[in-house]
């Protein structure tokens, strides 16, 4: 079953914007000549798995030819929450989406289709890529991470997630809950519970168990998808990353 993807490309101008002139956020930063969103872009239009993709993106920017993928745009808002929302606006609300983040720059077709395939076999609510650091080191053993230390082994976020707008109600609350409570780890423990939390700092947490915690807060059913694909978690964070993925790219270039 072919799904539509979502990239989310809002957001204003910071510290990897800055790096280029006339660069309205990151998504709009150029690797190797070629700006991230038209990167990412490119890459989810070769999955035989997508059927259509729609781009939130600052409104002065619809019109530009780096968005040219896309199968619909649509204006960001001013909040993640809201290009959130204005991206999964009319899509079937029990049918699985894919919500890319727009700085994938190394993207492969198999690793698309990979997420895909497993997002689709959950039968999930809400499902979240996430890349072992083995897999990443062995792939790219320059780049850094920031990990989290499971039961299972060391695991980074990655820039996908599979949902159904149903779940999105549930979903913006509990993220609302998190950015109010983010600087202080006590009320952090107190949504997810001291035993996760424990749990979690003993690098004893399973992700069985983080994925069993999460679909109790939002009353859905939640999976984390563990990808064999690091470039899924292969974003552009820092202003470093920009010389990294140059790197990387004029690489794959010459190979």
């Amino acid at each position: 079953m072919a799904i539509t993807a979502v990239v989310l490309a809002g957001g204003g101008p910071e510290r990897v914007s800055a790096l280029q002139p006339d660069v309205p956020n990151k998504a709009f930063v150029k690797i190797a000549g070629t700006t991230l969103v038209e990167r990412t872009l490119q890459a989810l239009r070769t999955s035989a798995g997508i059927e259509r993709i729609v781009t939130v993106a600052p409104l002065e920017t619809l019109d530009r030819a780096e968005l040219r993928e896309s199968d619909e745009r649509r204006p960001s808002g001013a909040r993640i929450s809201e290009s959130l929302l204005a991206g999964l606006a009319g899509l079937p609300p029990d049918r699985i989406a894919l919500v890319s983040a727009s700085d994938l720059p190394f993207l492969s077709t198999a690793g698309i289709d990979d997420f895909i395939a497993q997002a689709l076999a959950r039968d999930c609510d809400l499902a979240y890529a996430c890349v072992e650091k083995r897999d990443h080191l062995a792939a790219y053993p320059d780049v850094p991470h920031t990990w989290a230390r499971l039961r299972e082994g060391s695991f980074c976020g990655g820039g996908f997630v599979a949902i159904k707008p149903r779940v999105l109600p549930n979903l913006l609350l509990f993220l609302e809950r998190l950015g109010a409570a983010r600087k202080n780890p006590l009320r952090l423990a107190a949504i997810f519970g001291w035993d996760i939390f424990a749990r979690f700092a003993l690098a004893q947490l399973s992700i069985v168990a983080a994925a069993e915690r999460a679909a109790a807060l939002l009353d859905a059913p939640v999976a984390a998808i563990v990808s064999r694909y690091p470039e899924i978690a292969l974003n552009v964070d820092r202003a470093s990353d920009v010389t990294l993925a140059e790197r990387l790219a004029v690489r794959a270039a010459s190979s």
